[in-house]
């Protein structure tokens, strides 16, 4: 198994903290890597592929801790993915030097009815290629914002560092998969189904569809210890994941 920055950000929260963080599920015993359930942990499977973009997660301050996180998924997915907690005030001077790099090319994925400039909304990401030819080698660094939807709309209006940045809104033709956290907004797609459809519009198909399917491996196994006997513990979406993605391997 591959340790990245979100499982990083986990172990140096943890550290840090003076109490613990109680949710729903809090006297399961989980993975500290994977957070499913230890008797179901996925992390021996974890993706394993190559891909041409890189990604940034801005954490909201809780949402490092709660086992159904989903942005942790990218980073198991995507190798260079970088994660950042959340300051206002004092912003991670890591992430600004990134932000500020001319070896990547930074796009903040967020819905467009909260972009008050227009000029900012990319309608395509080829669009952004062609209309900045001489950065054309420039990499994408796409830049999702983890964390509930109230605590997301905070971090994009009141982060300074992202305001001059371009943003990319997607548009979802089906409702969100996400089973494991409620929304106001049935319509609302968690970060890593977000994310699958930014790599497939990059034309990343292949960690598109590998990202989609170890979200899908993720609910399988996470939901087993929801269901009270309920589950498929035949994991039929493992297998299906292990014989697309891991036979080679």
């Amino acid at each position: 198994m591959r340790v990245h920055a979100f499982h990083r950000l986990y172990q140096y929260r943890q550290s840090i903290s003076t109490k613990p963080f109680n949710a729903r599920g809090c006297n399961v015993i989980r993975c500290n890597y994977c957070h499913v359930a230890q008797q179901h942990c996925i992390c021996g499977y974890q993706p394993d592929i190559e891909s041409n973009i890189a990604c940034m997660l801005i954490v909201s301050d809780n949402e490092v801790f709660k086992p159904s996180n989903t942005g942790r998924l990218i980073a198991d997915t995507i190798k260079e993915t970088y994660v950042y907690q959340w300051n206002r005030t004092e912003p991670d001077s890591d992430m600004l030097r990134l932000l500020a790099s001319n070896e990547y090319q930074p796009v903040v994925v967020f819905p467009a009815d909260y972009v008050d400039d227009p000029k900012r909304l990319l309608e395509d990401l080829p669009g952004l290629a062609r209309s900045q030819a001489t950065e054309a080698n420039r990499k994408w660094l796409f830049i999702f914002i983890d964390g509930s939807w109230r605590e997301a709309r905070k971090i994009f209006r009141r982060s300074d560092f992202l305001a001059s940045l371009p943003v990319l809104s997607i548009h979802p033709e089906a409702l969100s998969a996400y089973l494991m956290r409620r929304s106001d907004n049935e319509q609302h797609l968690s970060t890593v189904e977000v994310a699958s459809l930014v790599l497939k519009q990059a034309g990343e198909t292949q960690a598109s569809r590998c990202l989609q399917s170890w979200f899908e491996v993720f609910r399988e196994s996470y939901l087993l210890t929801k269901s009270r006997g309920k589950g498929d513990f035949e994991r039929p979406v493992l297998k299906r994941f292990i014989a697309e993605f891991k036979s080679e391997s």
